[in-house]
C-alpha cells in the first residue's frame, strides 16, 4: 500500500509517517518502480505500535527499545516492564509537578479581587522567581 493508505490505517499524518521511515524507526517493505515507499501490513502494526507509545510519552529512543522487544519473540517481559515502570514514574513526578502549579495558580486566583484596580496578586505572583518569595 502507498504512504497515504499506511497513514490513514494507523492515524498518522503522512509527514509522520515519512519521518519514522526516514529514521529508521520503521521500514517499508519494499519501494516501487516509480520510487514510492510501499508499506505493508507489519508496517502498519508498527507503526499503530509507534503511535500508541508515543501516545504514552515514550521518547523516540524508548520507542525504539520498545520495537525491538515487540519483534524479539523471546523478550523478557521484565524488560517491558522496565521501561514501561520508568515511563510512569515520570509521569507520575509530572503529575506532582502540574498539580503544585495548579494549587499555586488557584491560590492566586482566589486572591485576585478581579476588579478595576491595578494591583493583582496574580501578577505579583508571575514575577516572583520562586513560589514564596
Amino acid at each position: 500500500m502507498n504512504i497515504s493508505t499506511a497513514s490513514t490505517m494507523c492515524g498518522l499524518p503522512v509527514k509522520t509517517v515519512r519521518y519514522y521511515a526516514d529514521i529508521g524507526l520503521v521500514v517499508p517493505a519494499a519501494r516501487s518502480a516509480a520510487g514510492y515507499r510501499v508499506y505493508d501490513d507489519e508496517t502498519v502494526r508498527r507503526l499503530v505500535f509507534v503511535r500508541r507509545a508515543r501516545e504514552f510519552g515514550f521518547s523516540i529512543g524508548e520507542c525504539r527499545e520498545l520495537l525491538d522487544l515487540y519483534a524479539d519473540r523471546r523478550r523478557s517481559s521484565a524488560d517491558v516492564k522496565r521501561i514501561a515502570a520508568r515511563r510512569l514514574q515520570q509521569i507520575a513526578s509530572k503529575q506532582r509537578e502540574l498539580q503544585s502549579l495548579h494549587d499555586e495558580l488557584a491560590h492566586l486566583v482566589e486572591a485576585c479581587s478581579g476588579d478595576d484596580r491595578p494591583d493583582c496578586p496574580i501578577i505579583d505572583g508571575l514575577g516572583r522567581r520562586h513560589s514564596g518569595e
